[in-house]
């Protein structure tokens, strides 16, 4: 089940009334788990640029849609390899602000999944 997400400021987000205080994914079964950035910082030296590697975690089979909050103000991106790799697996990515993507989150229906920046 899709769990609702709160609200969020920066450093934290709320999910079903639980905050977090790290970036976070969301899985198709709506389990919140916390986002593995290393993945993107040790080849980018940021995690605000996602690599070829961490898309490869994100996704899940079975997603349709990838909701990306790109933090208070925007500042992650895919990195090119990361945008082919969505592609090819026919996941489309929603590139938003944090609390844009929230409200599209929490609106959203069918099979999505997200990840959650919650700083910059």
């Amino acid at each position: 089940m899709k769990p609702k997400i709160n609200s969020t400021i920066f450093g934290s987000i709320t999910v079903r009334g639980k905050t977090f205080n790290y970036d976070i994914l969301i899985r198709l079964d709506g389990q919140v788990e916390k986002r593995r950035k290393k993945l993107s910082k040790k080849l980018y030296g940021t995690s605000h640029k996602i690599s070829l590697e961490e898309a490869k975690y994100i996704h899940e089979k079975g997603a349709e849609k990838l909701i990306m909050g790109t933090g208070q103000t925007g500042y992650v991106e895919l990195s090119k390899k990361a945008e082919k790799y969505f592609k090819e697996k026919d996941c489309k990515v929603k590139l938003l602000p944090t609390p844009e993507a929230i409200k599209i989150w929490n609106k959203s229906k069918g099979k999505n999944i997200a990840m959650f920046h919650v700083t910059c």
